[in-house]
């Protein structure tokens, strides 16, 4: 049964110091999952630009993390990492990983081929045609990915919360706790706020994203095609 919106009102103020505890551990480690997420995605990125015999032996098992379910996936990093912070950064890492490798790939794959063979005429590096030509042209489509990351990060700093318990003290803890001792109202108030953590991070990045873009770049998200283009 739903409780009242009067009573989940009331339970948000009676716990709110505990949900500001929370929803700062939750953070640290969706935010350092988002980080590593995109170190390590733009760079596997980068590699599956530079040889299609890389993409086509190691793309399927990027899509791999997108389809394994994380239930499954949070108890094997719990043993291995043991039950710590650590564990719900590489649980949040895996899960913000996909978007990131996928919208990368295909931004630095749609680099035009004309500037491309121009940077070759005069002798460019391969890292001097990534860092000054592939890597800004393809920043729609990083922060795009970033954007969906950023949710997707947030999902499995709660998710490992949840599994690892008490030790981790963040909002999927929270939920565990809150949902063991029946407080309906206390357990819909700690979900308003991951549901609200997460959206607020979606536009933060979004709103970012696209400022940096239309001042710097001279760029828009909104120019950026669809993530899901062939990668072969």
């Amino acid at each position: 049964m739903l409780p009242p919106p009067a009573d989940v009102a009331a339970a948000f103020d009676r716990i709110f110091d505990e949900l500001l505890k929370a929803t700062g551990r939750t953070v640290l480690a969706a935010g350092s999952g988002l980080g590593l997420s995109i170190v390590i995605g733009t760079s596997v990125a980068f590699l599956f630009s530079q040889s299609s015999l890389i993409r086509t032996a190691f793309y399927p098992w990027a899509i791999l993390l997108q389809t394994v379910p994380i239930v499954a996936l949070a108890p094997i990093v719990i043993i291995l990492f043991d039950r710590g912070l650590l564990s719900i950064i590489v649980i949040s890492t895996t899960l913000g990983l996909f978007p990131v490798i996928t919208s990368t790939t295909t931004g630095l794959l749609q680099t035009d081929k004309g500037l491309q063979e121009l940077f070759q005429l005069h002798s460019a590096t391969r890292w001097q045609t990534f860092f000054k030509l592939q890597l800004p042209s393809s920043l729609p489509y990083l922060i795009n990915g970033v954007r969906i990351a950023g949710g997707a990060c947030i999902v499995g700093a709660i998710v490992g919360e949840f599994f690892v318990g008490s030790s981790q003290p963040g909002l999927g803890a929270l939920i565990q706790r809150k949902h063991g001792a029946l407080k309906t109202d206390e357990l819909y108030a700690v979900v308003l706020v991951s549901t609200t953590l997460g959206a607020s991070l979606f536009g933060i990045v979004t709103g970012l994203g696209e400022l940096f873009l239309n001042r710097v770049m001279g760029m828009s998200l909104n120019t950026n095609k669809s993530a899901s283009a062939t990668l072969d």
